[in-house]
């Protein structure tokens, strides 16, 4: 459906874009419009690279819209992404480039997405890294985010890295008995944390970043900020590194 109304979009733009006394429309009468018509489908039967062509041409203005308007939000919305005091801040702190991480520790593409990031990180060198704890899939997922925070409360960023790095490949249940024993695999205190875990100051950092996200029109994860740029989704280092310098570039 969407690829049909795309081309239903461009052909209207095409025609649309036509001087209007190049058709003269409103100067035909019923059969003189039939045989435009007719003559606008031959041409298209022929020539069906037009279609594809138009095609292309929307969805680069509707890519390049998209992007600005991207931009604009990231603008906007710049203090609460850069600056926040509740989020976990690694890679290079003084890196010309900051990105931000929208994550859930339940989602496989964050889990896909970690060694890109840290692949990214090691050989860039100058990236800033923000994750942002933003738990959409469900109970387990908050609980995994509260008990990440919660641990970056009680024991500080270190002790919150290896809880991190932990719930990304953790396959057990996410429920107190289970952070209970990852918590002490990485020699944490476990009671601690675990009562830490509903106080109002995690919950004010998830919501923040839940508004946030709704701001920016964020809806799925990992989305990640670099720059200005927005890039929803799932992108391999490569691609991340192109776009860092590119951003250098320019």
């Amino acid at each position: 459906m969407p690829y049909r109304l795309s081309l239903t979009a461009a052909l209207l733009a095409m025609i649309v874009a036509l001087p209007a006394q190049a058709l003269e429309i409103e100067n035909l009468d019923e059969s003189g419009r039939a045989a435009l018509r007719a003559e606008i489908r031959a041409y298209l039967l022929e020539n069906p690279e037009v279609i594809m062509e138009a095609v292309a041409v929307l969805e680069e203005r509707e890519a390049a819209g998209q992007a600005a308007a991207d931009v604009d939000l990231v603008r906007a919305n710049a203090d609460a992404l850069f600056n926040s005091p509740g989020d976990w801040v690694g890679g290079n702190p003084d890196g010309d480039i900051t990105l931000v991480e929208f994550m859930d520790y339940r989602c496989s593409f964050c889990r896909r997405a970690v060694p890109e990031v840290e692949g990214l990180l090691a050989t860039d060198g100058n990236i800033r890294l923000i994750l942002k704890e933003f738990p959409i899939l469900g109970e387990e997922s908050v609980a995994a985010s509260r008990f990440a925070i919660a641990t970056k409360i009680v024991a500080g960023d270190d002790a919150y890295k290896s809880v991190h790095d932990a719930l990304m490949s953790y396959t057990g249940s996410m429920n107190t008995a289970g952070f209970t024993r990852l918590a002490d695999a990485l020699g944490l205190d476990a009671s601690a944390i675990v009562a830490e875990m509903d106080n109002d100051a995690v919950t004010a950092v998830i919501a923040a970043n839940h508004a946030l996200a709704q701001r920016l029109r964020i809806s799925g994860t990992p989305s990640f900020v670099m720059g200005e740029h927005m890039l929803r989704g799932y992108l391999p280092q490569a691609q991340m590194q192109a776009i860092a310098d590119e951003i250098r570039t320019n």
